[in-house]
């Protein structure tokens, strides 16, 4: 990567940003939720602008999300693309765009000097309330984007995940992928991306995270401005509920590849959920710290099954998908799929041991502060906070919330959450060799 002005700082400077970050918390006069957090050491500041219009946004035209953050610093104003990188490197800053299912964000990092930092922040208002979604760019990157998705179907892992989105999630906002397919983003206009911009860009629907060496004056005029040319608009209705599967299903699809791709789940857990803490240190234990996990143990260690074999919750707005996952050589697929079913059944009836709940509680609380011990780390993590409006002392009631988890808890969490009988099994590789 290129150096820049920020980086050299970096190198000069140094933050401690543990004890966990004081969040204030205020709207903007256009109705844009604020998330601010002071730090010094550094003079820097992380900006995220986040907006409710992620891949759940798509309706129909699946990929629209993600190629309208893809076009926003494409144009905008009077500027073209180029003239856009050459004003944020011309103060060394960096700025970013993306989405998720649920949200659409551009983040900017920058000095705080006043000149480079007014000309960066007018930079960023400009991309945010004049984007142009000009003729040329759009036909640029929508053709990078059907090539992506063209190479993405020689990938097992990516149809794989595809394939397992579907059929946890059916006709839900949440079963497609969040590039979308090739059949939709062909057929997409310029106008279909001001469209989507028009209706969830504004500023009811904004919400914008600020971490740095900004005073609160300066963070509240910083927000105003960001917002300030964005219409009103309005939030958009909350996503639909996940429904959830009423029986088990497996399906296999044939991929020439040696190894098999495995993945076993169902909706599982969101961003509020009461029992997200039994559930998080339960999944630690289980198949989330891959190397002394249970499902690594069991299918590597103990059967050399699979080169690895790990478990996540993935919590969302709604509820976002529990997943069990591994490769295996195709003719030991079987196998290895009915110890991964069986470790699974095995925990959820009788959870995990005192020792492996200690274990993970001090390895989880351990290494936390450092999760968080940049400004954009963060940022991330207060953004996560004020996108699901979590409470603002989230990050320093974690370790305590992570302390209170029972091993009864963690069973009562899975066995209310994961169902044996529900599980979604998707396989994809090749067949076994034959003898």
């Amino acid at each position: 990567m290129r150096a820049s002005l920020i980086g050299i700082v970096f190198l000069l400077f140094s933050q401690t940003v543990w004890s966990a970050a004081k969040i204030d918390h205020w709207q903007t006069a256009q109705g844009s939720r604020v998330y601010y957090v002071r730090t010094e050491g550094l003079p820097m500041v992380d900006i995220q602008v986040s907006f409710d219009a992620g891949s759940a946004r798509d309706g129909s035209q699946f990929g629209i999300a993600a190629l309208t953050s893809a076009l926003l610093d494409t144009g905008a104003g009077e500027w073209n693309a180029d003239e856009i990188a050459k004003r944020f490197e011309s103060v060394g800053a960096d700025v970013g765009a993306g989405i998720s299912d649920d949200t659409a964000w551009v983040s900017l990092r920058t000095l705080t000097d006043k000149k480079l930092f007014d000309k960066a922040l007018e930079t960023l208002q400009v991309m945010l309330a004049k984007p142009t979604f000009n003729e040329a760019d759009f036909q640029r990157e929508k053709n990078r984007t059907l090539a992506a998705l063209k190479q993405r179907e020689e990938s097992p892992a990516e149809l794989a995940h595809i394939a397992f989105s579907k059929a946890v999630y059916g006709d839900h906002p949440y079963a497609h992928p969040s590039d979308g397919v090739i059949e939709t983003v062909a057929g997409f206009s310029a106008n279909d991306l001001r469209e989507f911009y028009k209706k969830y860009y504004v500023a009811a629907n904004a919400m914008v995270v600020i971490v740095g060496d900004l005073s609160k004056e300066q963070a509240e005029k910083t927000a105003q401005s960001l917002v300030a040319e964005l219409p009103a608009g309005q939030k958009p209705e909350p996503l639909p509920e996940v429904a959830m599967p009423t029986k088990a299903s497996q399906r296999h699809i044939d991929f020439p590849s040696s190894q098999t791709h495995v993945l076993v789940g169902m909706p599982g857990t969101y961003r509020k959920d009461p029992d997200y803490f039994s559930l998080y240190v339960g999944n630690h234990i289980l198949g989330g710290a891959v190397l002394v996990s249970r499902l690594f143990n069991e299918v590597r260690e103990k059967r050399g099954l699979a080169y690895s074999a790990s478990s996540s919750f993935v919590p969302m707005f709604r509820k976002g998908p529990f997943v069990a996952s591994l490769q295996t050589r195709n003719d030991q697929t079987q196998k290895a799929l009915e110890v991964l079913n069986k470790s699974l059944a095995d925990f959820i009836n009788e959870g995990p041991t005192e020792a492996e709940l200690t274990a993970a509680k001090k390895n989880i609380t351990g290494g936390f502060a450092m999760r968080f011990d940049t400004n954009k780390e963060l940022a991330n993590y207060v953004s996560m906070i004020g996108f699901y409006e979590l409470p603002l002392d989230y990050l320093d009631a974690f370790q305590q919330k992570v302390e209170q988890v029972t091993v009864s808890s963690i069973k009562d969490a899975f066995k209310r959450h994961i169902d044996p009988q529900l599980l979604q099994t998707i396989t994809l590789g090749g067949a076994p060799a034959k003898k």
